[in-house]
């Protein structure tokens, strides 16, 4: 039975990254070694433009029935009036909570060729490997209430509600003890248990968990003092696992000592390991339609897709392989370019990691 993959570009370069994508699965398909039948849907701005809401039925639908989702980007300057309800975010959000994607993965890997073009000193990054693992349903992007509303004396206040179950949190971080235990068994969560009674319990209930993982080295860290050690010694940090906010914020953060927020894929996964893969930058409007957008990030998106959700990691290892050959080749996108490299588009960047395929 063929594999079915739900195709959602979204808006902005997400179109454009998400179609270099797709010719890699295409190859594989061509060449009898991956079984697969992708089928495209409009979500965030798109799908508002084509059914008037971000997630439209159909594309849940698509979504519900396929074996794995790859997903472009969204957003863009002409929804920022809309009612938030009706925002390209809530298209994403939707996704993520109909479908229970819980476990976000976000890998924070420095290519050897790319170490000048992190913001860091070489000696800092080189080597660079982490794994975040991001709570994604839950906490204050979900939390209730939330508003803003108009109090007696007529000023307005805006609120919303940072909420965790406790098996929310023990089944995230059984995820995080679960990969830390397939690399170099470290283990660090990040909260905010001095001020906040959800880290409180966020703490507690890991600490728990980790009785299950003894060989783990299970260590603890504020979210402020993390952001810190991330730009100051991040080669510290093997596995984080973190609520959804604060995983938010410490994955970008790490997307840059890599070099480029371009070159950052991520899995989001349910119970039973069916994913949403995705580039974790965001539609960026400005340079969109231009043919300048590093295709990196999605097509390593599809790398791990393979791995975590379609049980094709000897695939997987081949595209980590041709990206790191075109790096080697010098082959660079505006946002990596570096001195004595050749700078080349979104479509050529593509072709030349397929060309190595």
């Amino acid at each position: 039975m063929s594999l079915k993959i739900a195709v959602m570009p979204g808006d902005g370069i997400g179109i454009e990254i998400t179609a270099e994508a797709v010719k890699i699965l295409q190859h594989y398909k061509r060449s009898g070694r991956l079984d697969v039948e992708m089928d495209e849907a409009p979500v965030g701005g798109a799908g508002y433009d084509a059914a008037g809401k971000p997630l439209p039925d159909e594309t849940l639908a698509l979504a519900k029935a396929s074996d794995a989702i790859l997903f472009g980007a969204i957003g863009g300057p002409e929804y920022d009036s809309l009612a938030r309800e009706l925002r390209p975010e809530k298209g994403l959000l939707g996704l993520r909570a109909e479908l229970d994607l819980f476990a976000n993965l976000r890998p924070a890997i420095l290519y050897p060729q790319l170490a000048d073009a992190s913001s860091l000193k070489p000696e800092i990054v080189a080597g660079l490997d982490i794994m975040i693992v991001r709570e994604l349903t839950g906490g204050i992007y979900f939390g209730q209430p939330r508003g803003i509303e108009t109090d007696a004396s007529g000023e307005r206040k805006g609120f919303n509600t940072l909420v965790y179950k406790e098996g929310e949190v023990d089944r995230i971080s059984r995820v995080a003890f679960d990969i830390a235990m397939k690399r170099d068994k470290r283990l660090c969560s990040v909260d905010k248990a001095n001020v906040l009674e959800v880290s409180e319990l966020w703490r507690e209930v890991v600490i728990n968990a980790g009785k299950d993982y003894p060989e783990v080295e299970l260590s603890h860290m504020y979210v402020d003092n993390a952001a810190m050690q991330l730009v100051k010694w991040p080669k510290q940090f093997d596995v984080m696992v973190t609520k959804n906010m604060f995983g938010d914020i410490l994955s970008d953060c790490a997307a840059m000592l890599t070099g480029s927020i371009g070159m950052l894929p991520s899995a989001s996964l349910d119970a039973d390991s069916k994913g949403m893969y995705e580039p974790i930058h965001g539609s960026a409007p400005d340079i969109a339609g231009k043919g300048v957008a590093n295709p990196l990030a999605t097509i390593l998106s599809v790398a791990m897709m393979l791995r975590y959700s379609l049980d094709h990691a000897e695939l997987a290892d081949e595209i980590d392989v041709a990206v790191g050959r075109v790096l080697d080749k010098g082959l660079r996108t505006p946002d990596i370019m570096a001195e004595g490299c050749k700078e080349v588009g979104t479509i050529e960047m593509g072709e030349a990691v397929l060309a190595e395929l």
